[in-house]
């Protein structure tokens, strides 16, 4: 297992001008939010919550470059690379081969039904092309692509794939995975259950929220890997009420908003994400210094 990548990662933000170009000086203050305020072990780039499948390969490209720029070797990076569009997916692992990342990732192939033999294809065909190590990105209630264990298993046989960024509440399934395969990596992927998964064993998560609430996450994961799991339950129901809060008000915008708030230029969402109305800006600010703070 690669120890090294295990740990807190953000799924890093990428800020955004009013017309939806990247904004690179409020991005760059939003890699050095979570390096040295919120104390992430790594950043996860060219995610979700970069917003990027709305971006062009250059626009991710240079996200990969920024991120690079600026962490300066103090985090590890992974690249998320996956793509429907499989050869954009390889062009874009072998860049961030070139720039240094530790690890690549892929979303499952989504939009259409591919079987699996096709999804089998699409990372092998990815790491035969760049040699990568690779992190399977499995977000079932986004995509509509469910893993089981034995095709898992097929995965694994690929000596790339490395592990599992596991966005799905199937805890059983999480569980059975540990049980099956310790020496590979996986990485919890939502904040609110965090708790729960690194009890069973995971190597560490990667979250959107950790770009705001990084200190409580790591202090979450660090107590649990201790057994303090009473003291490690109480961070996670702050953390709750924190997402709640979050979720019900738009998570991104809000995202943004809180490390507005915050000091960081963290700009715009992308069209055709909406933006925030004057009460929901207001409440996004409330969250901050209720649970954030100055």
């Amino acid at each position: 297992m690669r120890k090294e990548l295990g740990g807190i990662f953000s799924a890093l933000m990428v800020a955004f001008n009013e017309k939806g170009g990247i904004n690179e000086r409020g991005t760059r203050e939003i890699i050095r939010h979570n390096i040295d305020v919120m104390g992430v072990d790594g950043l996860y780039v060219g995610g979700s919550t970069g917003e990027n499948f709305m971006l062009a390969t250059e626009e991710k490209m240079r996200v990969f470059e920024i991120a690079v720029e600026e962490a300066k070797g103090k985090v590890k990076l992974i690249a998320q690379v996956g793509s429907l569009n499989l050869q954009e997916a390889i062009e874009l692992g072998r860049y961030a081969k070139e720039l240094g990342y530790d690890s690549l990732s892929a979303v499952t192939p989504f939009y259409y039904k591919f079987d699996f033999e096709e999804i089998k294809h699409y990372y092998n065909a990815i790491t035969e092309a760049t040699e990568m190590d690779m992190i399977v990105y499995s977000i079932p209630f986004l995509t509509g692509v469910n893993i089981n264990i034995d095709q898992f298993a097929e995965l694994f046989e690929n000596k790339y794939i490395i592990g599992v960024k596991f966005t799905a509440g199937d805890f059983f399934l999480l569980e059975r995975m540990r049980k099956s395969f310790p020496q590979h990596l996986l990485y919890a992927g939502f904040d609110e259950m965090m708790l729960s998964a690194t009890v069973l064993g995971v190597d560490g998560a990667i979250g959107s929220t950790f770009n705001v609430n990084g200190v409580r996450a790591k202090k979450i994961f660090e107590l649990a890997k201790e057994g303090r799991v009473d003291e490690a339950r109480e961070i996670q129901h702050t953390t709750n009420d924190l997402i709640e809060g979050i979720l019900d008000n738009g998570l991104y915008q809000t995202l943004k908003e809180i490390l507005k708030d915050q000091g960081v230029d963290a700009g715009y969402t992308k069209q055709p994400m909406k933006r925030l109305s004057s009460e929901k800006i207001e409440r996004a600010r409330e969250l901050s210094k209720k649970y954030i703070g100055n």
